[in-house]
């Protein structure tokens, strides 16, 4: 009798801590599903590429800093005859560097924020992510004469406060499909394929016109070439925006982190 009573007591501990468990695990779900209805669809969301069977791309350009890349790269786009590309400038470069910004505001290129402080805004408090926002908007909208509503993160890094903010001060986040990773200088053949290989209609590809990214103004006579005869044709991201259908990624709970 003794023994039976032994044997269903541990098989009832058993039976608890499995219940207990399930109880647990089903609670994880729950959460993990509540998450992700909270932030689907309906939330500020990061501009990836746009769903389009039109042959349109978006080359974008990155400054933070120096004054030796910007020249050659705009001297390429000119005389190549690309009328249509996207500069995403933090705005202590563009205060630093005027006469480059103006040089491509008179060209007729679409300028977008890079932010203030070139640091991950996902670790930055609500006010402060407001804040760097907010100054590289005046800094910007004083040296171009017109406000941007397109914004790349430093280091391609944000979070859904982030989104979120952004959107409340008017701007859309625009992240890329097609890293060229000109800024790791891998080489001008790697780079050309990168952005050839991996480009498709509705496409943003990141390139970068800083100093650091000594290989991107030998690389792009080559991706415009490559790419016109392939029959794209290249626009600026607000005009690729006016497509039909945006593509986004859903934002996980940690920062979306890419440094480069």
């Amino acid at each position: 009798m003794n023994y039976f009573f032994v044997v269903n007591a541990r098989k009832l501990k058993q039976f608890i801590f499995i219940a207990v468990a399930i109880v647990f695990a089903a609670a994880i779900v729950y959460s993990e599903q509540s998450n992700i209805s909270v932030f689907g669809a309906g939330e500020p969301s990061a501009i990836y590429s746009v769903q389009t069977e039109k042959k349109v791309i978006a080359l974008t350009f990155d400054i933070s800093w120096g004054d030796k890349r910007a020249e050659p790269i705009l001297k390429v786009l000119e005389s190549k005859g690309v009328k249509d590309a996207t500069f995403f400038l933090s705005s202590p470069w563009s205060k630093s560097h005027p006469e480059i910004v103006d040089h491509i505001k008179k060209a007729g290129f679409e300028i977008g924020s890079h932010g203030n402080k070139h640091d991950n805004y996902s670790t930055f408090s609500d006010e402060e992510i407001r804040k760097q926002i907010s100054i590289a908007h005046g800094i910007l909208t004083e040296l171009v004469g017109k406000e941007p509503n397109l914004i790349r993160m430093p280091n391609g890094d944000f979070d859904k406060r982030v989104l979120r903010i952004a959107d409340e001060l008017g701007y859309s986040v625009v992240q890329w499909d097609t890293d060229s990773l000109d800024w790791m200088n891998i080489g001008t053949d790697k780079i050309i394929d990168r952005v050839v290989s991996k480009a498709h209609p509705g496409d943003i590809v990141l390139m970068h016109a800083s100093d650091s990214c000594q290989q991107t103004h030998e690389a792009l006579p080559v991706i415009i070439d490559q790419l016109r005869a392939k029959g794209y044709e290249f626009v600026t991201v607000s005009e690729l925006l006016k497509q039909t259908q945006v593509e986004t990624k859903p934002v996980e709970d940690q920062a979306m982190k890419q440094i480069h």
